[in-house]
């Protein structure tokens, strides 16, 4: 039913080979698009965003707070402006569950 076909890389511009078998597996999982990128550049693409959340974004600015409930030293991923209570994880998750 499927037969081997020769593919051309988007990224690198090399020929690649979609074998019979990729090809029933794309047709099982419902994949209708045929792969644009070779294998080396699919695992170097996949190694570069594997990340949080799939992206390769540096990781999140941490800023020290006091807790507004209870006093402990927290941090947060914002910037505390001092107009509005700060929280720490546990003050924050028992405050929420209340309302």
């Amino acid at each position: 039913m499927f037969q081997d076909k020769t593919l051309v890389c988007r990224d690198c511009g090399a020929e690649f080979t979609f074998t019979a078998s990729e090809q029933e597996f794309y047709a099982e999982k419902g994949f209708t698009n045929e792969p644009g990128r070779c294998p080396q550049c699919r695992a170097a693409r996949k190694q570069k965003s594997s990340g949080r959340f799939g992206s390769s974004r540096e990781p999140r600015q941490l800023y020290e707070a006091v807790c507004a409930a209870c006093g402990a030293t927290t941090q947060v991923p914002f910037k505390p402006s001092g107009d509005r209570p700060v929280y720490c994880r546990d003050c924050y998750t028992q405050r929420r569950e209340r309302y």
